[in-house]
C-alpha cells in the first residue's frame, strides 16, 4: 500500500524522470531558444519580431518564468529578452521572472554556446537608466560560459545613461516600443543579420 509519502515521493521521482527526458529531448535541438518575460507586452511583442526575422531554426517565443532554467543547456544557442522596471537599481532591474531565476543561471554550464540579449526601456521618461536590464541578464550568462555575441552601437539612440553600455556599445539590443516603435522591425531585422554572422544560428 502507498502512504502518503512514498506516493510523494514516487510522484517526485516520476517528475525527476520526466525532466531527465526533457533534457535529452532538449539536448539534440539544433535549435536558438528564444526567451523573454515582459510586463507590458512590449519585450514579448520584440520576441515575436526576432522569431518572426531571426532566418535560423528558433523556438518559440516563451517566457522565461514558464521553463525549468536547466532547459536553457539544451538548445544551440540562445536570444533572450528582458524589460528594465526597477530603474536605478543594481540588481532585480527587470522587474519580472528574470529576476528570480539571474542567479540560477549564472550556476549553468553554457560553454559553447553564443547568446545574445535584446531589451526594451523608454529613452524619453527614463532615459538616465535606458535598457540597464540587458546588461544584469548580460553578465549572468556571461558567467555561465557563454559566449556572448549582439553588441550594438550607440548611435541613433537618445538617452543619457545606460549600465548596458560596455567598451562604448550596447551589450545587446536596446528597443523603445515608447517612444521609437516605428524603428523596431528594422531595428531587429539588422540585429538578427548581425548575430546570425556573429555564429549564433
Amino acid at each position: 500500500m502507498l502512504t502518503k509519502s512514498s506516493f510523494s515521493g514516487a510522484r517526485l521521482a516520476i517528475k525527476a524522470a520526466s525532466r531527465r527526458a526533457a533534457a535529452v529531448r532538449m539536448g539534440a535541438r539544433a535549435e536558438v531558444g528564444l526567451f523573454y518575460s515582459t510586463s507590458t507586452g512590449n519585450t514579448e511583442a520584440a520576441a515575436d519580431w526576432i522569431s518572426q526575422k531571426f532566418e535560423g531554426d528558433i523556438s518559440d517565443p516563451t517566457d522565461i518564468g514558464e521553463i525549468d532554467v536547466d532547459d536553457l543547456t539544451g538548445y544551440s544557442g540562445l536570444i533572450v529578452g528582458a524589460p528594465t522596471w526597477n530603474t536605478g537599481a543594481d540588481e532585480g532591474r527587470s522587474g519580472t521572472a528574470w529576476d528570480e531565476v539571474i542567479d540560477e543561471i549564472k550556476d549553468l554550464d553554457l560553454s559553447g554556446k553564443k547568446v545574445a540579449v535584446f531589451g526594451c526601456g523608454d529613452s524619453s521618461s527614463y532615459g538616465d537608466y535606458f535598457c540597464d536590464a540587458i546588461e544584469e541578464v548580460y553578465t549572468a550568462m556571461k558567467e555561465a560560459g557563454a559566449e556572448m555575441v549582439g553588441s550594438v552601437a550607440t548611435d541613433g539612440y537618445d538617452f543619457s545613461e545606460s549600465k548596458s553600455v560596455i567598451d562604448g556599445k550596447f551589450c545587446g539590443l536596446p528597443l523603445d516600443e515608447d517612444n521609437e516603435s516605428d524603428m523596431t522591425e528594422e531595428r531587429v531585422a539588422a540585429w538578427c543579420a548581425q548575430i546570425s554572422g556573429e555564429g549564433l544560428a
